[in-house]
């Protein structure tokens, strides 16, 4: 999921470093993230790159969540997972979960600012506590590199909202279970695939890649770390989903 390009190419496309501007780094990511990543260390701009990507995830969200298509979408999804954890949604409850749906907009807003700025700031708190002890970097230059990671997550943002109004239905368009949708949806396989997202596969493997250049590790072992963590995180919610519709 990573790409490389000659630098005349780069220069000519608009990309990160040769082109250091918000819209040049957010390309960078996307077509060259490895030189995109070890360019931080030397300019780690990241506002310009949050602010850009943050507001275009959350102008998106919320003008599709402000229709009667996402808000519905929206009311579907709350009722599907309710159905999942054994929770059968009355008339009464869906009427509830309608009157819910007209502050979709704002569940977007906030779920936007979650995924941006939020999860940078904890992601990094993390990495800085489990590799800052054997290198010591600068909180803001690997803020500055998981900033640049989450382009990726904004575009998926991005992406699935724009697919949701499209499809009218919320129902994951990015994820390993869509391309298996032969399977019984409620095996475990169909269960566990379905909480893996392409996106966020991407994103494991950028940010694999920034804590290895941040804290000097071998990046195939922090790639290959972070997915491993990834696809158990994934099992374990599916098991955990399995087992409270089993209960309930």
């Amino acid at each position: 999921m990573t790409s490389s390009a000659s630098p005349d190419a780069a220069a000519a496309a608009g990309l990160f470093p040769d082109n250091p501007t918000p819209g040049g780094r957010i390309a960078g990511m996307v077509f060259r993230p490895v030189a995109t990543l070890e360019a931080t260390r030397h300019d780690a701009e990241w506002r310009g790159v949050l602010m850009l990507t943050t507001g275009a995830a959350l102008t998106i969200g919320v003008l599709v969540m402000q229709t009667a298509v996402g808000q519905q979408a929206l009311v579907d999804q709350w009722e599907r997972t309710a159905a999942a954890l054994g929770y059968e949604v009355d008339a009464a409850g869906y009427a509830r979960l309608e009157n819910l749906g007209r502050y979709a907009a704002l569940y977007a807003a906030g779920a936007t600012l979650l995924i941006g700025p939020g999860l940078a700031l904890v992601v990094t708190a993390l990495l800085q506590a489990a590799f800052g002890r054997t290198r010591t970097v600068p909180f803001v230059l690997a803020f500055a590199a998981v900033v640049h990671a989450g382009v990726i997550l904004s575009l998926r943002q991005v992406a699935v909202a724009m697919l949701a109004y499209a499809r009218e239905t919320t129902a994951s368009a990015v994820s390993l279970g869509a391309w298996f949708s032969s399977l019984d949806a409620s095996s475990p396989l169909s269960r566990a695939l379905g909480f893996v997202d392409l996106f966020v596969v991407w994103w494991m493997v950028l940010l694999g890649i920034a804590a290895a250049m941040l804290y000097g590790r071998r990046r195939r072992n922090m790639v290959f770390g972070f997915l491993g963590l990834y696809v158990v995180f994934a099992l374990m919610t599916a098991a955990a989903f399995a087992v409270a519709g089993a209960v309930t």
